[in-house]
């Protein structure tokens, strides 16, 4: 199902490149017919946006958006795991359901960055697909809610992945995204949080067999723990799943 690899293109970094092949990728949403035409619709309109405006400007936005602070950090473990050691182990563990499906990252490559993971999806049955988009999908909608709010039109890209999702996103969490005001990062508040990150590392901040990190261990649980409020179990992508096709 190339819709997914599609929508994990249209966030990642913008080049030329990518640019020429718009109208390719346009007609192969238009002919899987996956998305919702509302929502095929939206995402036509926000790529017609980007056709109008200067690359530098598009590419200026972009690192402003998602390279900049952490409302709209594109690595999910970020929004789950914040800087916490079972982060490294929950990455450990995605990678490993990665390999187990035959889709093998280069060392350098992060596995629970967003358009990595749709491509993932995309080598699996829509179905499955459809299911494993499901556990994570509160981090996702949540990043959408704020992207919104700021006034961004990659928003439309993340109601996208919302509406092809078998399961519904936490609503308590998305009203509380909602709620949170714009993040608005400067350089040196950057630098801030990379020095405490660092600082942090180095903090016995858990078990070190982490039994509980598989890939997206209940990640609308493990979000409601960080802000001390109770939940239900959600998806585990290394569950009976990803068995190998």
């Amino acid at each position: 199902m190339k819709t997914f690899k599609i929508l994990g293109l249209l966030l990642s970094y913008p080049t030329d490149d990518l640019m020429k092949h718009m109208d390719d990728l346009m007609q192969v949403l238009e002919r899987e017919k996956f998305l919702p035409a509302k929502n095929l619709k939206k995402i036509k309109a926000f790529v017609g946006e980007f056709k109008t405006r200067n690359m530098y400007d598009i590419q200026e936005n972009y690192v402003e958006l998602f390279d900049r602070g952490r409302a709209h950090c594109l690595q999910l473990f970020e929004h789950i795991h914040g800087e916490s050691r079972d982060r490294g182990q929950a990455m450990v563990n995605l990678a490993e359901a990665y390999g187990e499906k035959g889709f093998f990252i280069n060392s350098g490559e992060l596995p629970d960055y967003l358009p990595l993971f749709l491509e993932f999806l995309s080598l699996c049955p829509a179905d499955e697909a459809t299911e494993l988009l499901g556990d994570p999908i509160t981090v996702i909608a949540a990043i959408g809610v704020k992207l919104k709010k700021r006034g961004s039109s990659y928003a439309v890209v993340f109601e996208a992945l919302e509406a092809l999702s078998k399961v519904k996103p936490d609503m308590d969490l998305i009203a509380r995204a909602k709620l949170e005001p714009i993040e608005d990062m400067s350089f040196s508040d950057i630098d801030k949080e990379w020095e405490e990150a660092a600082a942090f590392d180095n903090k016995d901040t858990g078990t070190d067999d982490c039994n509980s990190c598989n890939a997206f261990p209940r990640a609308t649980e493990e979000i409601k723990n960080m802000m001390g409020q109770q939940a239900s179990p959600k998806y585990d992508l290394t569950s009976d799943s990803k068995g190998g096709q």
